[in-house]
């Protein structure tokens, strides 16, 4: 198995550090707002990675965190006239639905920044210790960029460089010994949740979180470290230089990375009027659609969205789904009895479709080709089945078909039709539950609805719903 590492650029042979385990650290979502599009990307893809490597009889420890203290979280806290804590706990619970209708995996852990303040105290005080960093006049604590000699190895950035035009990485800050220091703890404003630490009452700088659930969840030294690629400079980078320098062993082995995600060839903004949240895409399309879509590009090229791709990925999702609901069919009306000497031979040309998805997979996760040859499976499927068919041979052809699916998160089984006066008594129940303003109750109703395909769309006219 093969996989690009951005540390060295090029493809790598993966060697696991402990035989039959993987190690696997994804930066996760800060919680303020619903997810959008793009932060579904390094989900789908990574969840995907994680889905392979437990085919290939891998054990994965796979965690990815909640960053549930960050200014942006503060501001829409004071904007509601709530708690932070309470922005993110909302946020999160939207975000794992959202991950579930995505059929994104449970991590083995789901770690929250706001839980392992100490541990971030614990290593920021090792790093002062091995004078990697210092404390400020104001309470600031800081990393000494130039003291890690390594510094920029993951980014190819050079620290002159940086010095003498680049602002990707400069922090202002009156108190610095150097304009390249990044920040390890922060003193509070006014307002603002806060800790206590030596230095002063404050929070952690956004780098070192990642460091130290990482470390705390899966050790000083893990396999794989992945996120999208606006997250290389400098928020890896950073968090390579602060745990190498705390740790003294290497960080991560490998580092994936995936590609931006634009918008009818445009990058995503709020203000270009072209920003999608997963929510607003479930009201369109069942997410699955929007996984297959993700997948259908390899991760590490730009992927564009537009209505028209969606639609594209919509109906050849609906011919892999069609050809599993045939031969779930046929299985239920067919003969007994072993397979025909004729279906044997077909059956080991079947497996050549799974050498094929496998070679891709292989190939640093090629995805887009890994479709391709379950669309030849699909094919091949469609061709050699019949009502002739012996139960046996539609059993492995099903099997197969759903055994590579499954490596891709894409979920064959229909949900059962809800009826129309199902669908009718849940719509006057959530007006009920409105009405007397337990939105609570309104929310579930609304998702238990978009689970079997019913979406909600409120008009001049009232509420009114459709098969997604």
């Amino acid at each position: 198995m093969k996989l690009f590492n951005t540390l060295t650029r090029q493809k790598e042979e993966f060697i696991p550090l402990e035989e039959g385990k993987v190690k696997m650290y994804v930066c996760g979502p800060t919680v303020y707002n619903y997810i959008h599009i793009g932060n579904a990307r390094p989900m789908i893809v990574f969840d995907t990675v994680r889905r392979y490597m437990e085919y290939k009889g891998y054990e994965v420890n796979y965690v990815s965190n909640f960053t549930d203290v960050d200014d942006k979280i503060i501001k829409k806290a004071i904007e509601e006239g709530v708690t932070s804590e309470e922005i993110s706990r909302r946020f999160i619970e939207e975000c794992k639905k959202d991950m579930s209708s995505l059929n994104v995996k449970t991590a083995t852990t789901h770690p929250l920044a706001t839980k392992e303040i100490q541990g971030m105290i614990d290593m920021i005080s090792a790093l002062i210790e091995k004078g990697y960093a210092y404390r400020a006049e104001d309470g600031t604590v800081y990393f000494r960029t130039r003291k890690f000699k390594d510094y920029g190895k993951l980014s190819h950035k050079n620290l002159d460089d940086l010095q003498a035009g680049h602002r990707d990485i400069k922090v202002t800050g009156d108190f610095k010994e150097d304009d390249l220091d990044f920040v390890l703890w922060k003193p509070k404003k006014e307002g603002e949740p806060f800790w206590e630490s030596p230095w002063c009452e404050g929070r952690p700088g956004w780098h070192i979180e990642c460091s130290v659930m990482s470390k705390k969840y899966l050790g000083d030294e893990i396999d794989i470290h992945a996120g999208g690629e606006d997250l290389i400079f400098p928020h890896h980078e950073n968090e390579i230089a602060q745990s190498e320098a705390a740790n003294g062993v290497e960080f991560a082995k490998y580092w994936m990375h995936n590609a931006f995600l634009n918008i009818n060839n445009k990058k995503m903004s709020k203000s270009s009027g072209n920003f999608f949240t997963v929510r607003e895409i479930g009201e369109k399309y069942d997410l699955q659609v929007l996984r297959f879509f993700m997948l259908s590009a390899h991760y590490r090229s730009p992927l564009n969205f537009s209505e028209d791709l969606m639609e594209a990925a919509k109906n050849s999702l609906e011919r892999i789904v069609t050809a599993a609901e045939n031969l779930k069919h046929l299985q239920e009306n067919a003969a007994g009895g072993e397979t025909s000497g004729q279906e044997s031979q077909w059956l080991k040309e079947a497996q050549g479709y799974r050498e094929k998805f496998e070679a891709a997979m292989e190939d640093d996760f090629n995805t887009a080709d890994a479709v391709s040859s379950v669309f030849e499976l699909v094919k091949f499927i469609n061709t050699k089945v019949s009502s002739e068919s012996s139960r046996a041979f539609l059993e492995k052809l099903s099997d197969l078909l759903r055994e590579l699916c499954d490596v891709l998160g894409i979920i064959l089984d229909k949900e059962e039709d809800i009826l129309e006066e199902e669908i009718e008594n849940l719509m006057k129940e959530r007006q009920a539950a409105r009405k007397e303003k337990n939105f609570k109750r309104a929310d579930e109703i609304r998702d238990l609805l978009l689970e079997k395909g019913i979406v909600l769309k409120d008009t001049r006219e009232g509420v009114q719903w459709k098969r997604a």
